[in-house]
């Protein structure tokens, strides 16, 4: 189907319909000296396309008018020239910590460690020092986290003991799907309420037995907080992918969390690109008891509370 020849349009999990095609073209008509950044803002408000904490999804209205514009949809006001800056923009280097060194080699009760917490890495050093140890030492290296995102150093009264890499949530998964038994448009609408422990790393010399459920209840128990308090609104699930072929996913379950059953291993296909995997076991950890019904509900948008 030519773009030409569209009556609906997508752009990530928003549904453009024809008659918000229709209100976008007479907007852009009626007031033709707004600047785009202003056009883009006042779109995404009216639209009401918002992120889950109310603030307007600025680069996705952008590209969907982009999109719009290449298919001979709409007219954009022309850009207007930006004030130089004065001189070379030069992006000053990140002063990293460097990973333990030697890497903690622990054998101990989880008691003997004197306390564990997961501490929010709220500065640049501390996200790069996660990025760099996930990197050097998680099977699946590190990768940049997609949608709203939180990064955890493990820490002991004495040690660094790993890392916790928090990201947005799989776009669809028929066993998740299943187990909540939301619509698709209820899962389009209230997916960013659903959290991905992408990594979590244990350094390779800490041996501590329950260490990883200890540190998994602590994650179940806090992300709440941390996510409103960083991103303005309170998610209601976790999920995360095992591998069945290295791991039984022993301390998910210790943790409380749920085995939903496997992936396909087939993945979003996109047009034109080839998509290899093998299943994975999927496990779920409910943040608060009335998750169901809140992500079946029709629009989760200000409903920040527990």
């Amino acid at each position: 189907m030519r773009d030409q020849d569209r009556t609906t349009w997508w752009q990530g999990d928003r549904e453009i319909t024809p008659e918000d095609l229709a209100y976008i073209r007479a907007f852009i008509e009626r007031f033709p000296g707004l600047a785009r950044s202003e056009l883009t803002a006042t779109l995404c408000e009216h639209l009401d396309w918002l992120t889950p904490a109310g603030r307007p999804k600025i680069d996705a209205c952008t590209k969907l008018l982009a999109r719009l514009e290449a298919a001979g949809q709409l007219r954009r006001p022309a850009l207007r020239q930006e004030k130089s800056h004065p001189g070379p923009r030069v992006r000053a280097a990140l002063a990293t910590s460097p990973l333990p060194d030697p890497l903690p080699t622990l054998a101990c009760a989880l008691g003997a460690l004197g306390g564990v917490r997961l501490r929010l890495a709220r500065e640049a050093r501390d996200e790069q020092r996660c990025n760099d140890a996930l990197a050097r030492h998680h099977p699946l290296g590190y990768k940049q986290p997609f949608g709203y995102w939180a990064r955890y150093l493990i820490e002991s009264a004495e040690h660094w003991l790993g890392c916790v890499l928090l990201s947005g949530a799989a776009k669809a998964l028929s066993a998740r799907e299943r187990w909540i038994g939301w619509s698709d448009r209820q899962r389009l609408a209230n997916l960013p309420w659903v959290l991905n422990n992408s990594r979590f790393l244990l350094f390779p010399g800490v041996m501590v037995p329950n260490l990883a459920s200890h540190v998994l209840g602590q994650l179940a128990r806090q992300v709440g907080d941390d996510w409103q308090a960083r991103w303005g609104y309170r998610p209601l699930l976790l999920e995360t992918f095992v591998d069945p072929r290295q791991y039984r996913g022993s301390c998910y379950r210790g943790a409380g969390w749920e085995l939903l059953g496997r992936t396909s291993g087939a993945g979003l296909v996109r047009p034109g690109k080839h998509y290899h995997t093998h299943p994975k076991l999927l496990f779920a950890k409910p943040l608060q008891a009335d998750f169901r019904a809140r992500l079946c509900s029709p629009s989760l948008r200000g409903q920040t509370q527990s």
